[in-house]
């Protein structure tokens, strides 16, 4: 993929290719017919057994076939074969919307960015002035889902029944956080800043959440390297993932990367909206790991999943277990690894269900909070079923574990990943 340079991007906001791109067509999908025989349905009550979720593919406005789980709001999984690089195309990178109501177009020329509350100046930015005013920096990182892996949890929890689709790798170009911040002058008292995106809806009923708002400590160390993202991979971000800015927050999940970003407030009170101080909480304890008694008596202390970084994790991208694999013949084992924490230093690959390990080869370094590639050359020693593994340790000695989390959220999975393989003629 070409870099798009900030010239470019320029001349493409001054040309007619905005309006072509962007122009208001409805987010609508298109069933994809399937050449493969589909997997069978999955309800449960056991943990889902597949890598992705089972659910139809779908086509919408500038994005391939994916895994569709709801269309209001908008989910969509990336299957799993898009994982072999480092960076996620963007015409596959997953959708996650809270609300049904989200932007089928915006308007360069009327949008802008606000920064208000307790600021000395408060701010209106066009996109050009983002563009053109400010450095631009470029930061790779990875978008997870909070709920990525939710069909792993047992017993199981409602909401998206994500598989391991739900994330995605990019490279995010635009303007520090802190930049903007400096620009508008915030104030002392600062107890929080708050983001908010043009997304809309009907959430629960009597809560007040027809608007995802989200909001990070202004000493939260994530906020430097937070960028406010014009581009993705070196292009204009999607729709569906954020057009025109996106927030970047490097090593938190998802959640607080807002979409078609609009709203910073420096707030002098703790942010108390439904977003914050019900949605997307996590037992404040070690790993976010609890029991369905202890959830369901009412007395468990939780706090925003903010409060921690992403867990490190590390997948098997192929072999899949689709087919046989030949008897006699080596195997090269591919995959993925990140953390929140920072920058993944090894990955361990298991020939024989986590008894023993061995270390992988890593690929190229892209930064400490991208997916680091992997693979080893696995040669079996016999014919019959094999059951391979792997696992990650990031910089600050955090390793993957073997044992499932439960909380009644379905976050913070990040258990070892296995994948059962034929070899030979084994039936």
């Amino acid at each position: 993929m070409g870099r798009l340079s900030r010239r470019s991007l320029l001349a493409w906001l001054g040309s007619s290719a905005a309006g072509l791109v962007f122009n208001g067509r409805q987010a609508r999908a298109q069933v994809a017919t399937q050449a493969a025989t589909p997997l069978p349905s999955f309800t449960g009550p056991g943990a889902n057994p597949y890598w992705n979720g089972v659910n139809p593919f779908v086509s919408y406005p500038q994005k391939l076939p994916l895994l569709r789980m709801t269309d209001r709001g908008i989910q969509l999984e990336t299957p799993r074969p898009y994982f072999l690089s480092a960076f996620t195309p963007n015409a596959a990178f997953y959708v996650r919307y809270h609300l049904e109501l989200i932007p089928n177009a915006v308007d360069l020329s009327t949008w802008r960015l606000s920064l208000e509350g307790n600021v000395e100046r408060p701010l209106q930015l066009g996109f050009d002035e983002l563009v053109k005013n400010f450095k631009a920096v470029s930061v790779a990182a990875v978008n997870q889902c909070s709920g990525n892996s939710r069909s792993r949890f047992q017993p199981r929890v409602p909401g998206a029944q994500w598989g391991n689709g739900g994330m995605g790798n990019a490279r995010w170009t635009g303007v520090r956080l802190r930049e903007l911040l400096a620009s508008a002058g915030m104030k002392s008292g600062t107890v929080q800043l708050q983001f908010q995106g043009l997304d809309r809806g009907p959430g629960p009923e009597g809560k007040g959440a027809d608007a995802v708002m989200k909001s990070l400590d202004p000493a939260d160390p994530a906020l430097d390297d937070a960028v406010v993202a014009y581009l993705m991979n070196d292009e204009p971000l999607p729709m569906l993932n954020g057009f025109p800015i996106r927030l970047i927050v490097p090593g938190k999940f998802a959640v607080y990367w807002i979409k078609h970003l609009t709203w910073i407030r420096a707030l002098t009170s703790e942010d108390t909206n439904y977003w914050m101080a019900t949605a997307y909480r996590i037992p404040d304890t070690r790993n976010g790991d609890t029991t369905p008694a202890k959830a369901a008596s009412g007395t468990l202390k939780t706090v925003p999943i903010g409060h921690v970084r992403m867990p490190v994790r590390s997948f098997i991208v192929v072999p899949d277990g689709s087919s046989k694999l030949p008897s006699g013949l080596p195997v090269r084992v591919q995959g993925i690894a990140f953390s929140g924490n920072g920058p993944v230093m090894k990955v361990e690959f298991s020939q024989d269900d986590g008894r023993s390990w061995v270390e992988a080869t890593l690929g190229a370094d892209h930064g400490p909070y991208s997916f680091r590639t992997w693979e080893h050359t696995w040669r079996p020693s016999r014919a019959g079923t094999h059951v391979i593994a792997v696992r990650a340790t990031d910089a600050k000695g955090n390793v993957q574990p073997d044992a499932p989390v439960w909380n009644p959220g379905g976050y913070l999975w990040n258990r070892v990943e296995r994948q059962a393989l034929i070899v030979g003629a084994a039936s």
